[in-house]
């Protein structure tokens, strides 16, 4: 590399490059080395600096005869004639070239590091979703957890008393579970297998009392799971009846619709 700088600088190469006279290819050899090499941009600059100098040293004054005549003719009506000054081609520098290179890779790169950036946003956006759904699923599995827990103590409480209610002919395969705390004030079913029924028919469960029946809810056996009914204070019995299926509660049972009853422990 050493030997090929100074092949350039003895070349004179640089020289011509200051007075104009390189080709194209040439001039970008020149501005080559210029990038490139230090001590090549301090020889151009001094070649630069020396031009100017010789160029102000070899200046001479127009005579003052000709500028006399230049007025002269300026203030007559001759008419003026518009020289065309042919144009001369700039040789783009060194500096310009780099910085329009630069630009460019500047560009690309920041449109490159911006689609990169999109990516990551919407890749994080995801991940945020998937934790969000991620922690709603764990919140809901707790919740579910703590329910079963508390139902779990319930039932071993020693003060909860297990019934069983299986059904009559009418439904032989009736079978629930009445789980009811004189203490708490609570009470379960849980319903373990219900006979299928024609659509305009329901199982209902009804708390007997002393003078009346009331109506606990509807029992499906979609719902094959422990779930809570109100408590009746002073209830001596539990029964589940056939109803027509009216779409809520009746408010009366018919002794002739009961498939299943127990009855309850003194409290």
């Amino acid at each position: 590399m050493e030997n090929n700088l100074q092949i350039f600088m003895e070349s004179g190469l640089l020289d011509r490059y200051i007075l104009g006279t390189t080709t194209p290819n040439e001039n970008l050899e020149v501005e080559s080395y210029i990038a490139e090499f230090p001590e090549v941009k301090v020889e151009y600059e001094r070649l630069q600096d020396n031009l100017e100098i010789l160029a102000k040293a070899n200046s001479v004054e127009a005579p003052k005869y000709i500028l006399n005549a230049v007025m002269k003719e300026i203030t007559e009506d001759a008419p003026v004639i518009r020289m065309h000054s042919s144009p001369t081609h700039k040789r783009t520098p060194w500096f310009s070239i780099a910085a329009s290179i630069a630009a460019f890779v500047f560009g690309s790169t920041a449109f490159m590091l911006y689609e990169q950036n999109m990516s990551l946003h919407h890749e994080n956006q995801v991940v945020v979703e998937e934790i969000f759904d991620l922690r709603s699923d764990i919140e809901d599995n707790n919740q579910r957890l703590e329910n079963v827990m508390l139902q779990f103590m319930k039932l071993n409480n020693p003060e909860t008393e297990k019934y069983v209610l299986r059904g009559n002919s009418r439904a032989k395969d009736l079978k629930t579970v009445a789980y009811i705390n004189a203490v708490d004030k609570t009470s379960m079913i849980d319903v373990v297998s219900l006979p299928k029924l024609p659509e305009n028919q329901t199982y209902q469960i009804w708390a007997e009392l002393q003078d009346r029946m009331v109506n606990l809810g509807i029992l499906d056996e979609s719902e094959r799971k422990l779930k809570t009914i109100p408590y009746m204070e002073d209830a001596l019995g539990l029964s589940i009846t056939i109803e027509q299926n009216v779409g809520s509660k009746i408010n009366k049972a018919h002794a002739e619709n009961s498939v299943a009853e127990i009855t309850l422990k003194n409290n």
